[in-house]
This record gives structure tokens, sequence and C-alpha cells, in this order.
């Protein structure tokens, strides 16, 4: 696991801001081949939530492998075989300050409510589960995928860079100061995949990162989320604290856009 310092955020984001990339912190599937024309799609649950959700709340794990990346240490829990899912990322945080950051399992589902209720759909299927007493965040493990170093380099489809763009935003509104090379990774249709929000939905009210473009139907809707609206998404989640945290951060953004229209334009600002 990469160490993870505002620094190197900072400059990461920046490195993608022309085409964007992605990698894995806890949890990256097996390699792939140079995308082709008509590649599968990792991103298996579209569409299937509820029922995705529903499996991996329900099955029963059958053990636990050891991960060798991550100052948390997460797991990759393998379900009984022969049903809808082989694997998910097993992070047992509960919340509580950890080497020197808030860290909380809760956080990762929060992530994943709130990518669902803005119509993202580039977080995978997060739920609350217990295992012989212990209760984590079962986290979709993603498959098959490539960390961003293996495709930094590579040309990239036009729907990268609306992407990219999301990232930043999403990153932005749930206060995550942790988006690194360690945490992107994609599949062979090029898929971006945002996993590792452990330390994300604190009462910060900082943007963790410089936004350049905007996405315009998404931020319509982040414009529309209100303290109501996220206490019934994100309530069983994130804290009151946590939940106006969000609102500000919002606000915070829609400061920061207007002053990017008020120095260039709309149609400069807002992605196509």
């Amino acid at each position: 696991m990469l160490a993870r310092f505002p620094v190197l955020f900072l400059a990461f984001t920046s490195a993608l801001a022309p085409s964007i990339g992605l990698s894995a912190r806890t949890g990256v599937g097996s390699g792939l081949q140079a995308a082709a024309p008509a590649a599968a799609s990792a991103k298996i649950w579209e569409g299937r939530n509820a029922e995705f959700e529903a499996y991996i709340r329900a099955a029963e794990i059958d053990h636990l492998d050891d991960i060798p990346l991550g100052v948390t240490k997460p797991k990759r829990a393998f379900l009984k075989p022969g049903g809808l899912v082989e694997s998910v990322a097993w992070k047992a945080l509960p919340p509580s300050r950890q080497t020197g950051y808030w860290e909380s399992y809760k956080s990762e589902i929060a992530a994943y409510e709130l990518d669902k209720l803005l119509g993202i759909d580039m977080v995978p299927v997060a739920v609350e589960k217990r295992w012989k007493g212990q209760t984590a965040a079962a986290i979709l493990w993603v498959s098959p995928v490539r960390p961003w170093k293996e495709v930094q380099a590579l040309p990239k489809p036009l729907k990268w860079n609306r992407q990219a763009i999301l990232m930043k935003m999403f990153d932005n509104l749930i206060g995550n100061p942790d988006r690194n090379m360690g945490n992107l990774i994609v599949d062979a249709d090029w898929n971006l995949f945002l996993i590792d929000h452990s330390r994300a939905f604190v009462v910060t009210k900082d943007l963790p990162v410089k936004m350049e473009h905007i996405d315009r139907d998404v931020w319509k809707r982040m414009l529309a989320l209100d303290e109501a609206t996220l206490t019934a998404a994100l309530g069983q989640w994130v804290d009151r604290g946590g939940i106006r945290a969000v609102v500000a951060r919002r606000d915070k953004m829609k400061a920061a856009i207007d002053i990017l229209i008020k120095n260039s334009s709309e149609a400069a600002v807002f992605a196509r």
C-alpha cells in the first residue's frame, strides 16, 4: 500500500487531469490484456444493485485471506462457491482514530450509498456484514482489473475524462483525502472504479482536490442534496456532523465552480 499524504493526493489528481486513471488500495483483481473492442465490463452489479447487496449480506463466508497491501490491513473474504459473488474485500474498521486518521468501515458503505443516490456508479457494492463476532464493510471484489500504474501511459477512450471529472467531484463532496495510485482500478472496458473510502465523511469542510471541469448532470443532483435527503440515505452510516459537512462541502464546491465560470465561461467549465 502506498503512503497516503495530501501532497501525494494533489500531485496525483493533477497528473490525472488530461486523462484519468485508477488503481486499488484494498484489492486488485487479476491482470488484463490490452483493452479490445467489446471488452467485458467488470461492473457486473450495474442495474442489479439490490440483488448483489442482498446476496453479499446473506452469503456464507468460506474463509479470509490476507491482502498484502493497505495500512488498515483489509482482508479478502471468499464466499461459499457457486453463488453470485466469489469474494469481497473485508474491512473491519470500527469508527476510531488510527495512524493519525479517523477510520470507519461505515464510511465505505456511505460512499457506495451516496454514489448510488447520485447515479455515478463508480463505487462497488458495499454492505454491512457480520461474521464470527466481527462487523465489517463487505465490498464487492471487482475483477478482472488493473491498477493505475499499469494503464497510466496507455491511450484512453473519451469516457475516461468524464470519469476523472466525476472522481474529483465525488471526493470533494465526501471529503476524501486519500485518493492515490493505490486505490484506483480500471477494467478492460475502461471503467474506472473508486475504492477505499474509510477516511471520508469526516467533519472537515476542506475540499481535497482542485476541480477544473464539472459534469453538469451529476452537479445538478449534488445541488439538490439537503440534510434531510442525506440523512435518509446515509444516516445509518454517517452522523449529523458528517452529513452537515457534506452539505457544507457542496456549498464550497458551488463557490469554487462559480469562480471557474466567472474566470472563463459556463461552456468551458461544464463537460459535454
